[in-house]
Parts: C-alpha cells; structure tokens; sequence
C-alpha cells in the first residue's frame, strides 16, 4: 500500500476515532452543566466541570503535540483514549459518592482526550498532499455527525441505567467509547507522513518558532481556530443551562445540544471540497456570517424553535472556520516543524476556549443569555481583521511575482 493510499486510510480511520470522541464527549456536553449544578455545593460553581474539560485539554496540549511526535501517532492517541476512559470511571464513580470536586476531576480527564483528539484532523492533513488536505480535515469531522444524532440520545437514554443513579449510567458509557477508540488506534492506525521529513531538513533546516508564529498565514490560522472555538463554546457552554432557565426540559437541552452537534459535523460532506473550488476567503467568510446569524436569532428569541436555529447556525459557523483555519495552519510549517507549530497552535486555542467556558456560566448567572452572544462579536472581528491581513499580504507577494 502507498504511502498516500495509507494517508487517506488513516482519515478515514481518525473519522471513526473522532465520531467515538464526540459521541463520548457529547455526553458531558448535554449533562455536565445539569450534573454540576446538582452536585455543585455553590451554584455558581455548576459550569466548573464543564470548564474543566478545556482546561484539561490546554494542559496537555503541548505534551500531547510533543508525545505525538515522538512516539508516534498510534501510541500517543491510544493514551488519549485512556485518558478519556479514566475520566469516565472517575465521574461515573463521583456521582455514585456526590462528590463534586471528584466529578471536577473526571470531567478533566475527559478533558485530556480532548488535548489529544484536537490533532485528529491536523495529523490526517499531515498525511496527504497540499491538494487534498482541506477534504482530510472535513474527512475526519465528519466522523462526528453519526455521534451528533446519537450522542446526546445515549446520553438521555443511559442517564438512569446504572444503579437508578442518575447520569451514572451516561458517564460509563463515555468511559467504554473512550476504551473502544483506544483499540481502534492500536489495531488500525499506521504513522505516516505524505512528505519525507529528513529529505525536507537537508534543504530547509527547521526554523525557531518565533519565526514560524510571525507568519500572517499561522497568524490567521490560529486567529480563526480560535475566534470559531471560542465563540463556539461561550455559547455551547451556556446553552442547556439558558434552555432549562426560559422553562424547557432536560431533554430539550439535549436536542438542542443534538441539532448543534449536527450543525457542526454536517458539513463536513463538502467543506473541504468548498474550500479545494472557491478557496479559504469566501467559504472562511460564510463561516463568519453563520456565526453572526446566531448572534442576531439568539438575541432577537427565546423560544425553543429559536434555541434549535441558533445552535445550528453557530455549529455550521464553527465546521466552516476549523476547516479553514486548521488548513492554513497545516500549511505553515515543514515536517520537522510538526511537533512544535501544533503545540502553540493548539495552546492558543485551548487558551481561548478555556477562558470562554470558564466565563460562560457567571456571565450567563450576571449578564443572561443574550449577552453571552453579543460578546462573540468583539472575537470574531478580530480574527477577521488578521485573515484580511494575510490575504492582503498574500496578493502582494503574489503580485510582486515572488510566490
């Protein structure tokens, strides 16, 4: 088998380990802040173990580059999957003892899944050519739509099955997912990469990353992954807890939660293909106007058919821009670069949504659900602001005749 046939092998094998992440970690996002608040000893505190997942995916974000790199893909995400499994007995346990600062801790494991499940699309761009690296990141999204229409169903369904206990049963299963996606690597998965990384060094020696960082095209990556998770997650964060506040249901929160999954891995089917035909600028900015729909439903209605059309709306804004800035990102760097370029790039992100889904529960507690939205608008202009940058860089290099 070719190289690049194993290349396009491995994407679709990081789909499945990305629809068994997202089915796993739907479960948090449909219980988690519920979960929280009723173990929770003050209210303010119900979002913590929300929060704690981001935090547990920044805190390994650089270790998890560097073990992939070092020790393989392979092995690196199967301990990725432990992680998430660990996190899952944890919480399942914590909830059968009520102790809330022990579920804080599951929910950090699950976290560090995370931390290494946010390499998936970048490590299956990594192992194609420039030419199809777009549709290997929409490859491996939409791995996630499958969990989008199951995963918060589970997570109703199972809620009650372990010991009458409630959500016991729900955070068992994120720790059999997890355990499942960690066989899936080690049986599966092979490391490649479509470009020989000693043949590159021999022409261009790997460059400091400060030098790699000043680039507009890293800076404009970075700036859109950023913008679209952290709006994403201010938003997603506040949402079940905003839906159960105007008088809906548990489980209208875990539709709401489903139609935002779907919007965020549905178009994953033709994304990449989009962004191969019309280019990064135009389906980058309709990424940006979706996100901005969601602003202006959400602050306009809060009926339940509006939670249902916003939530969407920021699900497809955020598929949009992740396609578009981890594809400039994977364009940034050289073979021998890998490992430190998707460590900054990943802080960066996990940085950004950590603070967004630590905020979302006082903001929400202070402020209320529009506000949470409106917010989003500062973020996203500026991360705008530097993709305008970069393409006006870009045409003037190329209309120099230098690129």
């Amino acid at each position: 088998m070719t190289v690049l046939n194993i290349g396009r092998r491995n994407a679709w094998i990081l789909a499945l380990c990305q629809a068994l992440y997202i089915c796993a970690i739907s479960v948090d996002l449909t219980l988690t802040g519920i979960t929280g608040y009723q173990l929770a000893p003050e209210k303010f505190l119900a979002t913590l173990p929300f929060a704690l997942i981001t935090v547990g995916a920044t805190l390994v974000t650089v270790s998890a580059a560097f073990i992939l790199q070092r020790l393989g893909r392979r092995f690196g995400f199967a301990l990725g999957s432990l992680c998430g499994a660990v996190g899952g007995l944890v919480s399942v346990w914590s909830i059968l003892h009520g102790n809330f600062w022990l579920f804080c801790l599951g929910t950090a494991g699950v976290g560090a899944f995370q931390g290494f499940a946010q390499f998936y699309a970048i490590a299956a761009a990594d192992s194609v050519g420039t030419n199809y690296k777009s549709r290997a990141i929409s490859t491996v999204l939409a791995g996630g739509i499958l969990a989008a229409l199951i995963g918060p169903i589970l997570a109703t369904t199972t809620k009650d099955m372990l010991f009458g206990i409630a959500f016991a049963g729900a955070y068992l299963l994120v720790a059999a997912l997890s355990l499942l996606s960690a066989f899936v690597f080690l049986i599966f998965f092979r490391d490649v990469d479509v470009v020989n990384s000693t043949e590159v060094e021999a022409t261009h020696p790997p460059r400091r990353l400060g030098k790699i960082m000043r680039q507009p095209i890293f800076i404009a990556g970075v700036a859109t992954t950023m913008a679209g998770s952290s709006a994403m997650l201010l938003v997603m964060t506040a949402s079940p807890l905003a839906a159960v506040t105007c008088g809906f249901s548990i489980d209208d929160g875990a539709h709401i939660i489903q139609w935002h999954l779907l919007g965020m891995f549905a178009p994953s089917f033709f994304a990449g293909r989009l962004v191969h035909r019309f280019g990064i600028a135009p389906i980058l900015s309709a990424g940006m106007v979706l996100m901005v729909t969601c602003v202006a439903i959400a602050t306009v209605s809060t009926t339940l058919t509006a939670f249902y059309l916003a939530l969407s709306a920021l699900g497809l804004g955020w598929n949009l821009l992740v396609v578009c800035g981890t594809t400039l990102v994977s364009q940034s760097y050289l073979p021998s670069e890998r490992g430190k370029a998707q460590a900054l790039a990943g802080l960066l992100g996990n940085l950004s949504a950590m603070v967004a889904t630590l905020s979302a529960g006082a903001i929400l507690e202070s402020f209320g659900w529009s506000t949470i939205n409106l917010l989003t608008l500062p973020v996203l202009s500026v991360a705008l602001l530097l993709v305008l940058r970069w393409r006006g860089i870009s045409r003037s290099i190329v209309g120099e005749g230098l690129a």
